[in-house]
């Protein structure tokens, strides 16, 4: 299957593609918009939210022997379309690490990635065990112990941002077995 992004209107990802399966329930494109569940804090109160991953982007997977092409037109004339990446004239699929990033976040579909399980080695450094953050320690630029936030850097096509994923700390007096 390929990937390509298609940016759309911020909050309004769920609607367009709602808006695209009502008008076209017959095109075998898949649509997808990657969320995350992080609790917060209002009024003293955590409050669970869900969130996008990447606000603004929707990803449209296509079988290998299947063109963007057949479906540009109906992708563009669904409200809230805004433009492919990396532009309308240069449609182009997601590869390399871009598309390991999409994919680590879609490979659940229908799935809100929660919290992750870890919990710090000697060094005072985050270890993963298991869930969303799985794979992605290298882009942990900030960690938040008190709130139980890691702040991950993503990178789309030529543009970089940050997003807080939740994680749960297990207290260990010693490290659990792992795969290494």
């Amino acid at each position: 299957m390929r990937y390509y992004a298609v940016q759309v209107k911020t909050r309004g990802e769920g609607k367009y593609i709602r808006l695209f399966k009502a008008l076209y329930p017959e095109i075998p494109a898949a649509l997808y918009f990657p969320k995350r569940r992080i609790d917060i804090r209002r009024k003293g109160v955590m409050v669970p939210s869900t969130k996008g991953i990447f606000p603004g982007y929707v990803f449209v997977g296509i079988g290998e022997g299947d063109s963007i092409l057949n479906y540009h037109w109906f992708l563009r004339k669904t409200d809230g379309f805004f433009r492919f990446l990396k532009s309308n004239q240069h449609i182009c699929p997601l590869e390399n690490r871009d598309l390991e990033t999409v994919i680590h976040f879609i490979k659940e579909a229908g799935q809100v990635a929660g919290k992750s399980r870890v919990f710090f080695d000697e060094n005072s450094r985050i270890v993963v065990l298991e869930g969303p953050l799985k794979g992605l320690e290298g882009n942990i630029i900030k960690v938040d112990k008190r709130k139980g936030r890691a702040k991950i850097k993503l990178d789309l096509y030529d543009e970089s941002f940050a997003i807080d994923l939740a994680f749960e700390y297990i207290e260990t007096t010693t490290a659990p077995d792992r795969e290494l």
